[in-house]
């Protein structure tokens, strides 16, 4: 299979230019092809990882990915996708966000070589005006989705600021072009018209090569649903200070049925053939979420590393009150749960459960914490609890130094000694 069928195959291509030439140009010689990305925020998010993953890929080919960071276009905000101007960030904070944009890419694309357009966009204006943007036609910026959708809207428009952007990508891409020989851009299917007004203006401009733009599709979930989002409305960032590896591996644990085989075919650089089997089995078995378990630990792994995704996969498993039995300290501790210290002394000489209940807050009073108990809510490492008299000793430890208590079904506590 040809790489650009196997690509289209994982469901990665939303549409190309020539596309016999493209796939001319990757059965050939490595070539350099380049990825933009925005640092408007400190992180970047789950919708990332699909041109992340078109990267890797072509870089396994042997072609080399060069990631460029927006610190010049992040000044002025690509109105791409957007129903209204953005709000312009000041230097300084691009600059941290392209820093912080700028690890994550050269973690998750080893090899990959992470440059800031900045360095190349230092024309003064008139020069910027008379060298470059006397090739591009106003007309066929208007054609563009991205400019003709918010001409359209009466009340919002659209910025000269904004306006200019694309101009700008252009930019990028005729430069990388003729100082580096970069062949192709890749992308959203949102960059479309960015792209092709970068091919227009390299041809312009006199570059020798044939240039190429491969896009992705933009993702909803099968519930018709902005993919990338969590339950409560906010984004799965690829920061784990700002997206947990637990909460990261429960969005793609609650993947629906109907999006496991497209997501595993998105986000994993398993076999097609592996995909299908594993398919198979989660599709005879759709109760035991065998295809969301593999996508969840798989994508996990990639972002997070094998031990983060591990341990994820251990604190879902007890927070869906699984055993906690062969666990370590440090699984327990990335459960992610509230926890208190007590001293090792006062739970050798015991403590009745109604009042660790209590200091937990898992309930409010010992009367409230008995109800709880002899309604059957109470548990310690996730066995239930029958008797409020009893206390709880170092025999309890599901560990060496911790043991969990639940109230109800999702109210955690972990108790750490010291």
């Amino acid at each position: 299979m040809k790489l650009l069928e196997h690509l289209a195959a994982r469901g990665l291509v939303k549409d190309t230019t020539d596309r016999h030439a493209l796939n001319e140009l990757l059965a050939g010689a490595p070539i350099l092809f380049y990825c933009g990305f925005d640092p408007s925020g400190p992180s970047l998010h789950a919708g990332s990882l699909v041109p992340l993953a078109l990267m890797t890929w072509l870089a396994r080919a042997g072609h080399q990915p060069l990631a460029v960071l927006g610190g010049a276009t992040g000044m002025v905000g690509d109105p791409s996708g957007k129903s209204s101007e953005r709000t312009l960030l000041d230097a300084d904070e691009l600059a941290r966000n392209a820093a912080a944009v700028g690890a994550q890419l050269a973690r998750l694309l080893p090899g990959a070589e992470v440059v800031d357009n900045a360095s190349w966009t230092q024309m003064r204006l008139l020069e910027f005006l008379r060298d470059v943007g006397k090739h591009v036609s106003v007309n066929s910026m208007l054609a563009k989705e991205s400019v003709r959708a918010r001409l359209e809207d009466r009340e919002q428009g659209i910025s000269y600021t904004e306006f200019s952007y694309m101009l700008l990508q252009a930019w990028d891409f005729a430069h990388l072009a003729r100082a580096r020989d970069c062949r192709l851009q890749v992308g959203g299917s949102d960059q479309w018209g960015n792209i092709t007004c970068g091919i227009d203006l390299a041809r312009r401009m006199g570059t020798g090569a044939q240039l190429h733009a491969l896009v992705t599709p933009l993702l909803m979930t099968a519930s018709g649903e902005k993919f990338g989002k969590s339950e409560a409305g906010t984004s799965v960032w690829l920061d784990p200070a700002m997206t947990s590896p637990y909460a990261f591996y429960q969005y793609w644990l609650g993947a629906a049925d109907a999006d496991v085989e497209r997501f595993l075919l998105l986000f994993t650089f398993i076999s097609l053939h592996e995909i299908a089997e594993v398919v198979a089995a989660h599709d005879a078995d759709r109760a035991a979420r065998s295809g969301q378990r593999r996508l969840a630990r798989e994508v996990t792994s990639w972002v997070h590393g094998a031990d983060a995704a591990r341990g994820a996969g251990v604190a879902a498993q007890v927070l869906f009150g699984g055993s906690v039995d062969r666990l370590t300290d440090a699984d327990l501790a990335g459960l992610g749960v509230p926890r208190s210290e007590f001293p090792r002394a006062e739970l050798a000489a015991g403590i009745p459960i109604l009042d660790l209940l209590v200091r937990t807050g898992l309930a409010d009073s010992r009367s409230a914490a008995r109800r709880l108990i002899t309604q059957g809510g109470a548990y310690v490492n996730n066995l239930k609890v029958d008797d409020p008299a009893r206390s709880l000793g170092l025999a309890d430890l599901a560990t060496e130094s911790v043991l969990l208590l639940r109230a109800g079904k999702k109210s955690f506590h972990l108790v750490q000694v010291i």
